[in-house]
């Protein structure tokens, strides 16, 4: 008897803990609330009752044949910051792209016009992070001249550095960490605007969002810091 019980809490567990089957995907949702969902599942995360959509096997054997993700999103390598999970999305949704410092270099862009032009997804983020350890290794890197960094970790703090939104930034100021993480946000909006003719065509014609988000580590909250539309 005991063990018929044990077995029977089990399977209650075992169902409980299994995904929230949601009966609409992302690629059904109007492009002009995409952002809106995904804030929504955001919210959702953060809240701590995520349904986790899209991650089942039967969402796995349908993607077989082909994607259809809706967003395109840049981020950092952080480990905390993973966008399938901080949106509360799944298998196919989202197209990311991440890196130390969520930096919207050559590869970066290349790989967001991919998702654009072939992929055509009406919606891109580049999204910080707070506690960044890339964009911190920035901020301190004049002073802390002990410190050496390796030829290819310098390579990044290299480039943040040499990013214009950032040199007009006044260093010493009390927020200068958080404005520094805001103005690496704006030089990756900023480089896909000017370098990829094809996004400002789409978003002065409204097949395109391109937005710039900063995630809250300690929170889980998502903040919406500049549209470009």
């Amino acid at each position: 008897m005991r063990r018929y019980l044990y077995i029977t809490l089990f399977s209650l567990l075992s169902v409980a803990c299994r995904p929230t089957p949601v009966e609409q995907h992302l690629e059904e949702i109007p492009k002009e609330n995409l952002l809106e969902v995904l804030l929504q599942g955001n919210e959702r995360f953060s809240e701590d009752h995520p349904l986790h959509p899209d991650q089942t096997l039967d969402r796995l054997r349908d993607l077989s044949q082909g994607q259809h993700p809706v967003a395109a999103i840049v981020s950092c390598s952080d480990s905390r910051v993973p966008p399938e999970l901080i949106f509360d999305q799944g298998l196919g949704d989202l197209f990311v792209i991440r890196n130390a410092g969520n930096i919207v270099a050559d590869y970066e862009i290349g790989s967001v016009e991919y998702a654009i032009e072939h992929l055509e997804v009406p919606l891109v983020i580049i999204l910080g992070h707070t506690k960044c350890g890339a964009i911190g290794a920035f901020v301190e890197h004049e002073h802390e001249h002990s410190h050496h960094y390796s030829e290819y970790i310098q390579k990044i703090i290299d480039f943040i550095d040499a990013e214009e939104e950032e040199q007009v930034l006044q260093r010493g100021t009390i927020d200068f960490y958080e404005k520094a993480i805001e103005a690496n946000v704006l030089h990756g909006i900023h480089e896909l605007k000017n370098k990829v003719p094809l996004v400002s065509e789409l978003i002065a014609a409204k097949k395109l969002r391109v937005v710039g988000a900063i995630y809250d580590v300690e929170t889980g909250r998502v903040r919406v810091l500049e549209n470009l539309d």
